[in-house]
């Protein structure tokens, strides 16, 4: 627990760097995001649970998703050909865009429920796993200022997804290697009960 609480701190103080932005232009973002709409869809609500809804998620995550898709720090196949002719502004304009949408509502299945909330409100004592709402918010809301997402009504197949990503070390753009410290502690059923539980949160 030690740990995790100095993690966080640490993750609070990064961000005073690298990665602050200007806020984006809103209709510039929207000019600019129709070649994200085959995946993401038009108003950044996707189609398919394979990629990761967008609407309402924060600027300031986004902003640093596409930075990090750019530079190759987050690896995707996918993202780094659309991320790499982006300039600062038009990482800025797309983020203030997809904000500004709104998230469509997801669900969560009642045989996962209990052991979602579990997992999402008080973590695992016995494995070490803090609670996610500590860092997430209560109701999935995440935090801006740390650029730590959103993850209500987010699709339970893309956060289970990227939950083993970082379990496995595959994605490692986690501040100080929190989200790969945490989800290598989860079981895969946890990951699933939790993946699906924050997808029915709002």
């Amino acid at each position: 627990m030690k740990k995790f609480i100095f993690a966080v701190v640490l993750g609070l103080v990064a961000t005073n760097s690298p990665l602050t932005f200007a806020a984006g232009d809103i209709s510039a973002g929207k000019a600019k995001s129709a070649v994200c709409a085959a995946c993401h869809g038009a108003d950044g609500n996707s189609p398919s649970d394979m990629y990761p809804k967008l609407a309402g998620q924060h600027a300031s995550y986004i902003y640093k998703q596409l930075v990090e898709f750019k530079s190759g720090e987050r690896e995707n196949a996918i993202m780094a050909p659309m991320a790499a002719n982006l300039s600062e502004e038009d990482m800025a304009d797309l983020a203030a865009y997809f904000s500004s949408q709104k998230t469509s509502p997801g669900a969560v299945s009642e045989d996962l429920l209990e052991q979602g909330k579990q997992i999402y409100r008080g973590g695992n004592s016995q494995s070490g796993v803090p609670a996610c709402m500590a860092c997430h918010g209560p109701n999935g809301s995440g935090m801006p200022a740390a650029k730590w997402p959103k993850l209500s009504a987010q699709y339970r197949a893309y956060t289970e997804a990227q939950l083993h990503a970082f379990a496995k070390g595959e994605r490692h753009n986690d501040p100080n290697g929190m989200m790969r410290d945490i989800a290598s502690k989860l079981t895969d059923e946890e990951i699933k009960a939790v993946s699906a539980y924050v997808s029915g949160l709002h």
